[in-house]
């Protein structure tokens, strides 16, 4: 029995080539397994599979575009904030320039307004030095016109009265003033 179960192991077990080939019957019902498949693939998971891509590069083009649309918004944007921003230094130049004129013609009056002032004050000053000029000079002449008559009392001592001497004076002073002037 042990050479019946030796040649019957070695009758069962494949060689060589027939570990490489399956059975021709195994080979045809793969064959037809893997033409169902192939088919049942082709007739509901490709198509599923294909409008699954379709909506997914569809999605893509319609972010694309939206991309692009968001891209040329925010270039315009740009463009017109640049435009801003130039406008509003121009306006900052302009403040700048109009403060500059409004002081500069502020300095300028402030400065007429003082000189006009300053002659002014001197104009009331000579006016002032005048006046005291002239009341000293009338005082001066008093005290002088005092003093003469005083000492030509005491010259003459009573021969001419005391009207008359001061018209003396008067007389003698004005003669000085018109040579003085």
């Amino acid at each position: 029995m042990r050479i019946f179960a030796v040649v019957l192991a070695q009758a069962e077990e494949p060689e060589g080539r027939d570990l490489l080939f399956p059975e021709s019957s195994e080979l045809i019902a793969g064959i037809i397994a893997f033409l169902i498949v192939f088919v049942v693939v082709w007739k509901f998971a490709l198509p599923a599979l294909n409008k699954t891509l379709e909506a997914r590069q569809e999605a893509i083009v319609g972010q694309i575009r939206d991309a692009e649309k968001t891209k040329a918004e925010a270039e315009s944007l740009l463009a017109d904030y640049k435009t801003q921003v130039e406008g509003a230094q121009g306006e900052a130049n302009e403040i700048i320039e109009e403060a500059r004129v409004t002081a500069e013609s502020m300095r300028t009056d402030i400065v007429s307004r003082a000189d006009a002032e300053a002659a002014s004050l001197l104009d009331r000053a000579r006016s002032d030095v005048a006046i005291e000029k002239d009341r000293a000079a009338a005082a001066l002449r008093q005290d002088v016109a005092n003093l003469s008559l005083d000492m030509a009392e005491k010259v003459v001592a009573g021969s001419l009265d005391r009207d008359a001497q001061a018209a003396l004076v008067d007389q003698y002073l004005d003669e000085l003033d018109s040579l003085s002037s």
